[in-house]
């Protein structure tokens, strides 16, 4: 099924209106939805490329206008009001599909030699601006890469448990692979569906595990990359004091140093035995004590994830402030690991009405998941769809996340969600703002807050701007980060150019002239 041009993904699992409307309306009241500009008149209008298809790239490259606007952008809510109403006009001049390095070498040699800018294209997930086609100084056009082809896992190290797999490959083929061998990832991000292992590294994405391993660098073992001067290739230990790791350049360059082909990766024997409970509190404050606690225990459950009252009753997942807890193993029955988490949850006033769930996914008449951590599964799995639903309601909805210490947390938590409300009754005449915790450390936790508002129609864009605005700012004063996992693309820039070192930005220019001189790759994005 193809995906829509301008929502999340697939039209046919949109949620009918009225169902959105539904749940919109306790917040809002009545809305009067509106419909999308026709895919065909959205294309009819779309001008012609500015750059004919190079000689070189004829076999695997094209300027069809769908190819060209389904590559216009990524799936941040700026970018799909744009779609919404038409507006393709970011859509790159070609769209090149390599087949394998030698293609992709091509693709990086006639961008230079035309003066193209060329754009790294995985699933197109980005909410930040991360891959739209933009040119630098002196380019003449742009072109998106597509690296769909590679999409194979082309060998499995059952000894040292580690795959070496394409670039290009999406999340549900990249399991399906692993899974026929009885391994997996173990690396689910909201965008698992639509985005691939290049992206992932690219923009150091946040995975499943809530605890310990929660960023895709934990997983990488070396990676392969073309870039514009030659191959970049780490090698593949699994730990090493050599130096810096060249890998973890790699991981966030979010495309501007080179293209990512292929990566060793840690992977694990899917898990067989889990546990799971919902420990619900009425004071917010305690949940956060109790879900600090667990943190810093040693325990390193997978699922740690807190959803303030306000979270819970959008997602339907309760009525109160609701700490999701669960282990998992493909080794050894996990009742002893809940049984201690809990314990420190209800130490700290909270409740387990329903129980722990202690499951074997080898027994066929297993006992189901625990009710809120399903619920909320499939509403965090369901919410860029509801976004879609919502957009053509005149909602604003967008989210944003940060991560700080546990002693930063309390005067961020209510700066940020005092600065929201401020600027939502300001820019909105009012909404709703809520947050979870996605991540949880030792050190820290990695608030993701939600916001909601009613839109203008024909101003959503300076109204969201005004937003992102009031967002980014009350994190930065905060002590927070820009971004836990959401990566810096275009539009977490100014926030990001404040919060790294300046020695460090210049020896990342530094290594931008020696990788890529012409400039060519993601202009912009990272840095100038």
């Amino acid at each position: 099924m193809p995906r829509s041009l301008w929502g999340w993904g697939l039209t046919e699992r949109r949620p009918a209106l009225d169902t959105v409307a539904a749940r919109a309306l306790p917040l809002f009241g009545a809305l009067t939805p509106e419909e999308p500009v026709p895919d065909e008149v959205a294309l009819a209008a779309l001008q012609a490329p500015r750059v004919p298809v190079p000689a070189d790239l004829a076999g695997f490259a094209s300027a069809a206008a769908h190819e060209r606007a389904s590559h216009a952008r990524g799936k941040a809510y700026p970018d799909r009001v744009r779609g919404f109403q038409g507006d393709h006009g970011s859509a790159p001049d070609l769209v090149a599909r390599p087949r394998d390095e030698a293609e992709l070498l091509r693709v990086l040699a006639a961008c230079e030699a035309h003066k193209l800018a060329a754009i790294p294209f995985g699933g197109g997930s980005s909410v930040v601006g991360g891959v739209e086609p933009r040119l630098g100084p002196g380019h003449n056009g742009a072109v998106s890469i597509d690296l769909a082809a590679l999409d194979r896992v082309l060998e499995i190290d059952d000894v040292s448990r580690s795959a070496r797999i394409q670039g290009g490959v999406f999340g549900p083929a990249l399991e399906q692979q692993l899974g026929a061998q009885g391994y997996s990832l173990r690396h689910f991000p909201q965008s698992f569906e639509f985005s691939t292992l290049g992206g992932w590294i690219a923009t150091r994405a946040g995975g499943h595990y809530a605890t310990l391993h929660t960023h895709i660098d934990d997983l990488v073992q070396s990676v392969r990359m073309l870039t514009p001067r030659g191959l970049w290739q780490s090698a593949r230990l699994p730990a090493s004091g050599a130096g810096p790791d060249p890998n973890r350049l790699v991981c966030g360059s979010e495309g501007v140093l080179g293209v990512i082909t292929e990566a060793w990766m840690r992977i694990v024997p899917r898990p067989v035995y889990r546990a799971s409970a919902s420990v619900h509190f009425a004071d917010f404050d305690a949940a956060v004590a109790a879900t600090r606690e667990v943190a810093q225990s040693g325990l390193h459950p997978a699922n740690c994830r807190l959803l303030d009252a306000r979270e819970a009753m959008i997602t339907g997942v309760a009525a109160d402030n609701v700490l999701l807890l669960g282990f998992e193993s493909a080794d050894h029955p996990l009742g002893p690991w809940l049984e201690r988490a809990l314990a420190i949850a209800i130490g700290h006033g909270g409740s387990c009405p329903r129980g722990p769930r202690l499951r074997d996914d080898r027994d066929k008449a297993r006992a189901p998941g625990d009710d809120a951590a399903e619920s909320w599964r499939k509403t965090f799995l369901d919410g860029p769809y509801l976004q879609d639903g919502l957009l053509c309601l005149g909602i604003i909805a967008d989210t944003f996340e940060t991560a700080c210490t546990w002693t930063a947390f309390p005067e961020l938590f209510r700066a940020v969600t005092a600065a929201m409300n401020d600027t939502l009754q300001r820019v909105c005449g009012g909404g709703v703002v809520s947050c979870r915790f996605t991540h949880v450390y030792p050190d820290g936790p990695a608030p993701y807050f939600t916001f909601l508002g009613r839109a203008r129609r024909g101003a959503e864009l300076e109204q969201w701007a005004e937003l992102k605005q009031a967002a980014g700012d009350a994190l930065s004063a905060a002590g927070g980060t820009i971004t836990h996992h959401h990566a810096v693309g275009r539009t977490h820039r100014p926030w990001y150019d404040r919060e790294r070192p300046e020695p460090f930005a210049q020896a990342l220019r530094a290594a931008k002239r020696t990788l890529d001189p012409a400039a060519i790759l993601n202009p912009g994005v990272l840095i100038d």
